[in-house]
C-alpha cells in the first residue's frame, strides 16, 4: 500500500508504508515531464534505453548502467523519446532528515563514469545496491520487506559518505522561499493550461507586476512563462501520442494548442521526430 508525500511540494509522491519510500521498475515507451521538483532524492538508475535530463538548466544524457542523483527541490525536465528501462528510487527529504546530521544542509551528486578509480567503485557498489533492492520488490520473496528496509539504510549510508557535498545555508531559504512563490503559479498553469491565460492573468496569480513576474519565472524556471506553458501542453500532448490513437489535430484542440505550425516547430526541436514517427517506435525496447 502506496501513502502520499504531502508536505509542500510540486510533484506528489506515493510511498510505500512499509518503506517509506518510492521505488519501482519504469518501463517507459516516451515520454516528456516538464519542469517541476519534489522534496525528494531522486536515483535513476538507467538499465536499458537512454533518458535526457535537464537539471536547472544543467543537461545530462543517461545512457545504459549509467546513474544520476536529483537533489531535492531542484526543478528538472526529463525526456524519453524512446522505450527505455530504469530503476527509479525517490526517498523523501523528511525520512532522510530523521537520520543523518546536517541533511538540511546537503546536495547530492554522482557522477558516472567517475573521475577516479575510487570513486567510481564507490558508484559501481551503490548501483550493485540498487539492483539487489530491485531483485527483491520484483521477486518478494519471504523477509524481503526486512532485506529491503536494510538496505535502505545502507544506501543512506552512501548517499551521506560518498556523495553529498555542504549547500550555503543562504542559498537553500532563498531556494525555498521561491519554490514556495511558484508553487500556486504552477498549479494554476497546471489546471488551466489548456485555455489562454493572459500575462496580468498569472501576475495576480502571482501577486507580482508583470515585469517582475517575468523576470522572476524565467530566473527560477530557466524559462519564460508562455514557453512553459508550451512545455506543459507539449508534454500532455506527448502522452496521448504514445498511449492512444487519437487523431493528432483532436490531441492538440484537447490541450489547448490552436498554432499547429508552432507545435510541429516546438515538437520537432524537442523530440527530433514527427508525432508519427514517435507512435511507430513507441513499443521498441532496446535489448
Amino acid at each position: 500500500m502506496e501513502k502520499v508525500l504531502t508536505p509542500t511540494n510540486y510533484e506528489l509522491i506515493p510511498l510505500n508504508d512499509k518503506t517509506n519510500v518510492r521505488f519501482y521498475t519504469s518501463v517507459d515507451p516516451g515520454s516528456y515531464v516538464a519542469p517541476h521538483w519534489h522534496d525528494a532524492i531522486e536515483i535513476i538508475y538507467m538499465q536499458k534505453g537512454e533518458l535526457k535530463i535537464v537539471i536547472e538548466n544543467n543537461q545530462y544524457e543517461l545512457i545504459n548502467n549509467q546513474c544520476l542523483i536529483i537533489s531535492p527541490d531542484r526543478i528538472h525536465s526529463t525526456l524519453c523519446t524512446k522505450p527505455n528501462q530504469a530503476i527509479v528510487f525517490q526517498i523523501p527529504k523528511s525520512f532522510f532528515e530523521k537520520f543523518v546530521p546536517n541533511a538540511k544542509s546537503m546536495e547530492f551528486n554522482l557522477k558516472d563514469p567517475a573521475d577516479t578509480l575510487v570513486q567510481q567503485g564507490k558508484v559501481d557498489i551503490f548501483k550493485d545496491t540498487l539492483s539487489k533492492m530491485q531483485f527483491l520488490v520484483d521477486y518478494e520473496s519471504d523477509g524481503a520487506v526486512l532485506r529491503f528496509n536494510s538496505l535502505l539504510f545502507e544506501v543512506l549510508f552512501q548517499l551521506y559518505h560518498n556523495f553529498s557535498t555542504p549547500v550555503i545555508p543562504s542559498d537553500l531559504t532563498r531556494q525555498s522561499k521561491n519554490l514556495e512563490k511558484l508553487e500556486p503559479i504552477l498549479n494554476y498553469i497546471s489546471e488551466n493550461y489548456n485555455k489562454p491565460i493572459s500575462l496580468e492573468e498569472i501576475s495576480n496569480i502571482a501577486m507580482f507586476e508583470p515585469k517582475y513576474f517575468c523576470r522572476f519565472f524565467k530566473k527560477c524556471m530557466g524559462t519564460t512563462f508562455l514557453e512553459y506553458q508550451n512545455e506543459i501542453r507539449l508534454s500532455k500532448i506527448y502522452s496521448d501520442i504514445i498511449s492512444t490513437n487519437d487523431k493528432i489535430s483532436d490531441i492538440l484542440e484537447r490541450h489547448g494548442f490552436t498554432n499547429y505550425k508552432l507545435f510541429r516547430h516546438l515538437f520537432r526541436s524537442h523530440f527530433d521526430a514527427t508525432p508519427s514517427e514517435i507512435r511507430k517506435d513507441k513499443n521498441i525496447l532496446p535489448e
